[in-house]
């Protein structure tokens, strides 16, 4: 059976969402073994080096000028090394997965506010009206979790916002170069693999200077670094860049409050984490969010045609 445009970015969005989110589960597993800028470096060495692999045997291992390489390289160290840098600091700070994700969660918020500056797409109300609902369904579970009196835990538990910037700059830049449609002919191995190669020499000389290299490897840390390079740093970042090509920059990022419950989630069948009947509330309210950004209304639709 041969799917249409619309079930095949279904697929994609489900697969997405799911790899996306298992990162979080993977960084907690082998955070304990390791220091943040260390797994990132390890990660991100191993990838790039898949990635080299890969495009030599594909003959797709070509450099295609400064300009191409920067811009990828910029994307890649907002995209990962930023992105991650923040969320793996504040797991290892201690803040839960669930809430890391609710964090990061704001960044439809934020891609919606600039993407018609940067992008110059049209946002319609009701994608507003989903941003802004699912912006209090991320804000319900946090303000009932955070201990606002301890300005050290208030501080670990906002360092994703650095994702929230990063990620957020990261989707605008890669949404207006895929409208230009200057660098349609592009594998995409080939720019996951400028953009991995940014991230592994931006973290190499913290992961030296500051841990040391230092890392307890056993099992455990293996199968999560494993996991974190082919499911999400291939699988997950792969899916993204394919759908935001496909669809607006808006729809991409609201998928991001999908995170939260999805997180907390996996959280609970792999480490225990309690789910609070806060997180229930916030939880429909993502989902209504995420209704109202996707669907479009009947009189929205006839009021297009005219």
């Amino acid at each position: 059976m041969q799917l249409n445009s619309k079930q095949e970015n279904v697929y994609l969005i489900f697969g997405f969402v799911i790899l996306w989110n298992s990162g979080f589960i993977g960084a907690e597993y082998g955070l304990p073994y390791t220091g943040t800028f260390t797994l990132l470096f390890y990660r991100y060495l191993a990838l790039t080096f898949l990635l080299a692999i890969y495009l030599k045997l594909k003959h797709q291992f070509q450099w295609k000028g400064w300009r191409y390489v920067r811009h990828q390289m910029l994307i890649g160290l907002l995209a990962h090394g930023v992105w991650l840098a923040c969320v793996l600091i504040s797991i290892d700070y201690g803040v839960p997965v669930g809430i890391v994700a609710l964090v990061v969660a704001l960044q439809p918020l934020a891609t919606g506010a600039f993407s018609g500056v940067m992008v110059g797409e049209h946002t319609p109300w009701n994608q507003w009206l989903g941003l802004v609902i699912g912006f209090a369904g991320v804000a319900v579970p946090v303000v009932t979790r955070v201990n606002f009196q301890d300005t050290s835990e208030i501080f670990a538990w906002f360092i994703p916002l650095g994702s929230v910037i990063a990620i957020t700059a990261a989707s605008l830049f890669q949404r207006k170069i895929s409208l230009n449609k200057v660098q349609e002919n592009i594998p995409r191995g080939l720019s996951l693999f400028y953009q991995s190669l940014a991230t592994t020499l931006a973290v190499i000389l913290p992961a030296i200077l500051v841990e040391n290299l230092a890392v307890d490897w056993n099992p455990v840390f293996i199968a999560a670094l494993m996991w974190l390079i082919i499911g999400v740093s291939l699988g997950a970042y792969t899916l993204m860049w394919i759908l935001i090509d496909r669809i607006n920059a808006t729809k991409v990022a609201s998928l991001f409050y999908l995170g939260p419950p999805v997180t907390m989630l996996m959280a609970w069948l792999a480490f225990g984490d309690e789910v609070q009947i806060t997180d229930l509330i916030g939880l429909g309210l993502v989902f209504l969010g995420v209704f109202f950004t996707y669907v479009k209304s009947s009189s929205m639709e006839r009021s297009q045609h005219r």
